[in-house]
């Protein structure tokens, strides 16, 4: 007699694991992904750092992404597909404050994960690009819709972008504050953006007076000045050796007698970026008369050191984060002790205000320049530099 054929086991019996695996571990995957490559930049981060952050094996995580490339892709539609998505749940018709209320939420929801869209998404491919530029100009429209029912101004939708660029800014740092309490800073912060006039002209306006651009004198300024334009255009990972030393006539061996690595030259770009701020904003607040001409100097001063030095200040943030320790920690502290003056100056003029609410909302205010920046493609002129500038203090409620 033949013997009975064995019990079917359960799927529990079959895969130990499968009872255990949640279903949303695509979602973990991408939050962990987009948190990883907000902290650590695209090329720094790893899958084996993804998955571990997720309490999977590497060859898990292939199983749901072929490549790091296509991670990073999803990661970066993520966080604009969640902003259109809660702005369609807000009926057509609505306050600017009820859909500045939708970005925010969301934004601050995803704030560890948020920062990928704005420096990394450069290496994204074009057509990943381009269609994540249409998401976002999606949301652009339908918040510049919103801006000039309340305050219409033929302003091209740069105060659109620049309150969007308000609150955006808290994924780009880590000051610690409770998620409701960042998000009526951050939306309190994109109305004020959105009432200003940046064509209208402000009494305690002053010319800045910004370093000189350094003129290289040795062959390692050399090396530096040929390298920024590169780092900004392609990315510190994307640029070789041979890139740079073709771009000052050296062999690529040669460039090891001036720096010892290529990532020794970033770091020297991030240290001239917070010098040269440094040196701008010491002048700008000398003989200053009170907390506000010291804030609206200080903006001035940032407006034009970012439009004066966009491809440095743009490698500044957006590579620094892949320099090793020893080398970020300088200019990390420069950074810190930047934002602390305009955080004294600001708790001066806004004394209800705390530590952590005046940093965040210098940040916001740092975010305005980036994305009214990009709005004007950086072309420079007293009237763009006015304009961001007036933006900045409606950031900051002055």
């Amino acid at each position: 007699m033949a013997s009975a054929s064995p019990p079917a086991r359960s799927a529990s019996t079959a895969d130990p694991t499968a009872a255990a695996r949640p279903r949303n571990r695509k979602q973990l995957i991408v939050e962990a992904a987009g948190r990883a490559f907000s902290e650590r930049g695209y090329h720094t981060a790893s899958m084996e750092e993804v998955a571990a952050g997720v309490g999977i094996s590497a060859a898990a995580l292939y199983r749901h992404f072929p490549n790091k490339y296509a991670l990073f892709a999803e990661c970066a539609d993520v966080m604009v597909d969640g902003l259109v998505a809660a702005l369609d749940e807000v009926p057509s018709g609505a306050t600017l404050r009820d859909v500045l209320t939708a970005v925010t939420r969301i934004t601050v929801a995803h704030r560890a994960s948020g920062g990928v869209y704005r420096w990394e998404a450069r290496y994204l491919n074009r057509e990943d690009r381009r269609r994540l530029g249409a998401k976002f100009g999606r949301l652009v429209e339908r918040v510049d819709e919103a801006v000039q029912r309340e305050h219409p101004l033929p302003d091209e939708r740069l105060r659109a972008m620049a309150a969007l660029g308000a609150i955006g800014s808290i994924t780009m740092h880590h000051t610690s504050i409770a998620g409701r309490r960042a998000e009526e800073l951050l939306l309190a912060s994109a109305l004020g953006v959105a009432a200003t006039d940046p064509a209208a002209r402000r009494p305690g306006a002053h010319p800045v007076e910004l370093p000189a651009r350094p003129v290289p004198r040795t062959r390692r300024a050399e090396i530096l000045a040929a390298s920024v334009p590169l780092f900004a255009r392609d990315g510190f990972a994307s640029v070789t050796n041979g890139q740079i030393a073709e771009a000052v006539g050296l062999t690529p061996s040669a460039l090891y007698r001036h720096y010892p690595g290529k990532i020794d030259i970033l770091a020297a770009a991030c240290l001239q970026a917070a010098g040269l701020l440094a040196q701008g904003v010491e002048q700008s607040l000398h003989e200053v008369g009170g907390p506000h001409e010291a804030i609206v100097a200080l903006a001035a001063t940032y407006v034009a050191y970012s439009f004066e030095y966009t491809e440095l200040n743009s490698v500044a943030e957006a590579e620094l984060a892949g320099l090793p320790d020893g080398l970020r920690r300088p200019v990390v502290l420069a950074q810190r002790e930047h934002i602390a003056v305009w955080e004294q100056q600001l708790r001066l003029a806004r004394p209800e205000l705390d530590p952590r609410q005046a940093r965040v909302l210098v940040h916001a205010g740092f975010g305005v320049v980036v994305e009214a920046g990009r709005r004007l493609r950086w072309q420079d002129s007293p009237d763009h530099r006015e304009a961001v500038t007036a933006l900045v203090l409606g950031a900051l409620g002055l």
